[in-house]
């Protein structure tokens, strides 16, 4: 994992959302949320 992946997974979860909610609000799904945490996607 990089820098921006822990990031936003760090910020997820201190905002207590699912990955299902960040994907939501901002339009994508959440296997995309779920491939920038883990470093596989990103774009």
């Amino acid at each position: 994992m990089n820098k921006i992946s822990l990031r936003i997974a760090d910020l997820r979860k201190k905002t207590k959302i699912t990955q299902q909610e960040l994907a939501d609000s901002i339009g994508v799904s959440f296997q995309t949320v779920s491939k920038w945490e883990t470093g596989v996607s990103q774009s």
